[in-house]
């Protein structure tokens, strides 16, 4: 029993670590309209993503090798390139509370990736809890005369395809290298394949900023960026898929919440609904159980290579050399 409460116990703090990163993503929206130069998307998420990831491999030192060279190109896009690109044209064509119900259905395709790539099984409880949290974000955000446009919607979904696709992956293929190299690896690429696209689109970037805009980029880069997809892509190698996919729910309501209490936004009781809503539908889909699914064999190779240089590492007879040996 004591066992099983330990595990409980980490689980849950790993989990509400995790939280801390889609309720940061929350905050982008007041930042960007409160701090940044109006109109500039695609700038904002290039110098969110790509400064933060060559900080983290400067810290790292520590450059993909072998398949990871392609992994870690996949992996940026789905998580953070293409996502931010359907992201930004799905907030252009929609309303905003379109565009965040029709994302609200992520954990649902997450949880169908992880039963088809992971062997998780897709319970009743989690379907549930997809629909509810989708209703609860419509009724937290979605207004009566929102409009909505086919290329927007499809946006929309495409966004949250690519990013339950990429958290997935992400999970299938867990890295040997540590947690912030593999984060900086995603980053770099990520923000380098937004970077053609944001000039293309947007020009090149202003030629004077305020310490506003400089303040707001900094925050986005290493709290928004470094900071919180550390934190997310440690959740995705330690908890299911889906559970931290329903996590990210908590943008919509905290983005409402900073609306009421820093723009001074009313909350009226639908919204209040739709907030309990929410968190009920992430209460219920955590805890689940993680993937019965044995890594492939090519990711079964990296990790014994890796454990061989280890224990190539520590010196012949000490008794961390004998363990790391088998013997």
């Amino acid at each position: 029993m004591r066992y099983i409460h330990l595990v409980l116990s980490n689980q849950l703090r790993i989990t509400l670590v995790t939280a801390l990163a889609p309720a940061i993503w929350g905050t982008t929206y007041l930042v960007t309209t409160e701090l940044l130069p109006p109109d500039r998307p695609l700038l904002a998420a290039v110098v969110r993503a790509l400064p933060a990831g060559l900080l983290l491999m400067a810290i790292t030192r520590r450059l993909p090798h072998g398949v990871w060279w392609s992994r870690a190109l996949v992996l940026g896009a789905l998580n953070i390139g293409v996502f931010n690109a359907l992201l930004f044209v799905a907030a252009y064509r929609l309303p905003g509370g379109v565009a965040a119900t029709v994302g609200a259905v992520q954990p649902l395709f997450a949880a169908g990736l992880s039963a088809a790539l992971l062997g998780e099984r897709l319970s009743l409880r989690t379907a549930l809890a997809g629909v509810a949290g989708v209703g609860g974000v419509s009724l937290l955000v979605l207004r009566a005369d929102a409009r909505l446009d086919g290329l927007g919607v499809a946006a929309a979904l495409g966004g949250a395809l690519v990013m339950a696709a990429g958290i997935v992956l992400a999970k299938r293929w867990p890295s040997p290298a540590p947690l912030l190299a593999t984060t900086g690896w995603q980053l770099v690429a990520g923000g380098l394949l937004m970077l053609p696209v944001a000039l293309a689109v947007e020009g090149p970037p202003p030629t004077t900023l305020t310490a506003a805009n400089l303040a707001g980029y900094a925050y986005l880069s290493l709290i928004g960026a470094a900071l919180a997809y550390a934190l997310w892509f440690r959740g995705i190698r330690a908890l299911s898929p889906t559970g931290v996919s329903f996590l990210g729910l908590l943008s919509p309501l905290v983005a409402t919440a900073l609306g009421l209490l820093v723009l001074g936004q009313r909350l009226d009781p639908l919204q209040a609904v739709g907030g309990l809503v929410v968190l009920a539908a992430l209460v219920a889909a955590q805890g689940r159980r993680q993937s019965r699914r044995i890594p492939d064999k090519q990711t079964q190779d990296e990790q014994t290579q890796d454990r061989e240089q280890g224990a190539e590492r520590v010196p012949a007879g000490s008794a961390p050399a004998e363990r790391a040996r088998g013997r």
